[in-house]
């Protein structure tokens, strides 16, 4: 008996109902149906004593309306309810999935962590926007051809801690973290400590891609030198020093779009690795630094891709190179009377060379390690050598009162062979120089010819 309830069949049922309809009223035969609908002629045929028997309900499938078997249970979806409204409140939804199965041990897709949590109210955390057209550029082919390197200030430890800057650098081939660490704010230091990480663990890298902070470039207003107008360039900041020595490119976007990739990365750290470091229940830098590596082999691993070209790029460090002296913070100085420098508020004691050589007026090289210790390089040999550590080193205060005394950092001297004197001979302008010509202006210009 035919059922007379409102039935409703989706497009595929509806065009079975119509080639059955063409076979009873005698337009086709039901072989030709069979073969427009891709059914066995039993199966028309099962269709049409269906149709006949129940009516258009028969065309429908035998599971509509009733519950499936692979449904989640309703303990399960209460659970990550909770869960996303409590412990988890901050995550988004993929890193949110990532979460319960490494945590909770709750194996879910992300598509089911979202249908749960929308229609538990929990809102998504961020908007999506609509893309805009941007021409990509693409890829490097290989591993450690260019890196891109940036930094980002962010409450990285919950709004109720101060800001502190996170640096990072990312390959632009792969998309692999090399390196990252905290400082207080975006400094030279930092970035000489996250080279120093990517040079020691993955290699030396072709080029780097970054933006234009003064650690990277100078930019100031100031008139060139007569130097850096010889030379057709301005001098290199501390960072570019060191980029020069281990002979790596610099490349400087032009506007954040241009290093999209480490920006990107930025956005994702600032919602993943925010969470997992409450959830760590991480206050300060020096943990969350110990924190890093266990978090960037798990981003890694989610979201690195492999290299359109397989090897690395990256060059072996030389062991013949001084990495220390490479990513120092190097001045410039005289050598007073008395054999010292001065770096700042400290004042250098140089020791005597061979046969109680004097140094005095002699152009040194200061260098400031990483560390803090320092350094005289003078001649392609260190003149001394030692840190703030060292028991033969004294700091001077700052703000000393006339009774106390000057103290003197007295750094060892490191064995080396005796340097060769230098003896300049005496510079005689030319004759069309303006020295030479009474009244007439010291341009600039004339020192060029």
């Amino acid at each position: 008996m035919m059922r007379k309830d409102p039935v409703s069949l989706n497009a595929k049922e509806q065009r079975r109902l119509r080639v059955i309809g063409e076979v009873d009223a005698g337009r086709m035969a039901a072989a030709e149906a069979a073969q427009v609908l891709g059914l066995s002629l039993r199966q028309v045929r099962r269709l049409r004593n269906g149709l006949k028997a129940e009516g258009a309900v028969a065309l429908m499938h035998g599971n509509r309306g009733r519950p499936s078997q692979h449904r989640l249970t309703d303990e399960l979806c209460s659970q990550v309810a909770a869960l996303g409204a409590g412990v988890y409140a901050g995550c988004n939804d993929s890193h949110m999935r990532e979460l319960l199965a490494l945590r909770e041990g709750i194996i879910l897709s992300r598509a089911s962590v979202q249908r749960i949590r929308r229609q538990a109210g929990q809102r998504p955390k961020q908007r999506r926007r609509p893309p805009t057209h941007r021409s990509r550029r693409d890829r490097m082919p290989q591993e450690g051809m260019l890196l891109q390197i940036d930094g980002s200030s962010h409450h990285w430890f919950g709004p109720d801690y101060p800001r502190c800057t996170l640096l990072g650098a990312i390959d632009d081939a792969t998309g692999n973290v090399v390196a990252a660490n905290f400082r207080e704010q975006e400094d030279a230091q930092g970035y000489m400590l996250l080279l120093r990480q990517v040079v020691t663990t993955r290699g030396i890298p072709l080029d780097l891609y970054h933006d234009r902070h003064s650690v990277f470039q100078r930019n100031s207003k100031d008139p060139w030198s007569v130097a850096e107008q010889l030379r057709g360039r301005p001098d290199p900041t501390q960072f570019g020093h060191a980029l020069e020595e281990l002979g790596i490119g610099s490349i400087a976007a032009h506007s954040p779009e241009a290093k999209g990739r480490i920006e990107r990365l930025w956005r994702s750290f600032q919602d993943r690795l925010v969470c997992e470091l409450e959830l760590a229940g991480i206050t300060d830098m020096k943990a969350a630094g110990r924190f890093l590596p266990a978090f960037l082999k798990r981003y890694n691993d989610r979201f690195a891709i492999e290299a359109a070209e397989p090897g690395l790029a990256y060059r072996p460090l030389d062991q013949a190179l001084d990495l220390d002296r490479a990513l120092s913070f190097r001045y410039q100085r005289v050598v007073a009377r008395d054999n010292t420098v001065r770096l700042g508020g400290r004042l250098i004691q140089i020791p005597p060379g061979p046969k109680q050589r004097s140094y005095a007026g002699g152009r040194v090289w200061l260098h400031e390690f990483l560390d803090g210790s320092l350094a005289v390089w003078y001649q392609d040999r260190w003149l001394t050598r030692g840190g703030n550590g060292s028991p033969d080193v004294k700091v001077r205060a700052r703000n000393r009162t006339p009774e106390q005394p000057e103290r003197l950092l007295r750094l060892p001297l490191d064995p080396a062979p005796e340097p060769q004197a230098y003896q300049a001979a005496p510079w005689k302008p030319p004759a069309n120089h303006p020295w030479r010509t009474p009244g007439s202006p010291r341009r600039t210009e004339s020192l060029s010819s």
